[in-house]
């Protein structure tokens, strides 16, 4: 390992199908070219990205809290979890490390059902709706509360 400060970068359930599940909705970006955009913004900062996207809540929990003793900060989409998981975000809220909430669409102009994030609580910021331009945003964020 680098002595590089490292950040986590955090993806939930089927971002897996970016690119290919509704891009009207999630744009034609794939998981790969995003995590890339975060880690050459990373690296502009001095960072380096340790990604992880899983369709299971637990192992999510496990990256989240293993990240408090390799890591400087979170930057995660929880995706569907964002509005069902109060495990994500005391995981979060236990590591004490800051934390970047970030969706690529406007969660607040959809289902009413998504306009509730557990995560937004203990968020230093939550970025909504830029598409993949709010991974740039959330890592220049993070990097600002670092």
């Amino acid at each position: 390992m680098s002595t590089a400060r490292r950040i986590l970068l955090v993806n939930g359930p089927n971002l897996n199908l970016l690119g290919t599940r509704e891009p009207e909705i999630y744009g034609s970006v794939t998981l790969a070219e995003l995590e890339g955009i975060v880690t050459d913004r990373a690296e502009m900062h001095g960072l380096e990205v340790s990604a992880v996207q899983s369709n299971h809540e637990g192992e999510l929990i496990d990256r989240i809290q293993a990240a408090r003793e390799t890591c400087v900060g979170v930057i995660i989409n929880p995706g569907a979890f964002t509005h069902t998981s109060v495990a994500i975000r005391d995981a979060l809220s236990a590591i004490a490390l800051p934390v970047v909430e970030v969706h690529l669409s406007n969660i607040h102009r959809r289902e009413e059902f998504r306009h509730h994030s557990y995560v937004s609580g203990v968020a230093e910021a939550v970025i909504a709706g830029a598409g993949p331009d709010g991974y740039t945003f959330a890592v220049d964020v993070l990097a600002s509360h670092l």
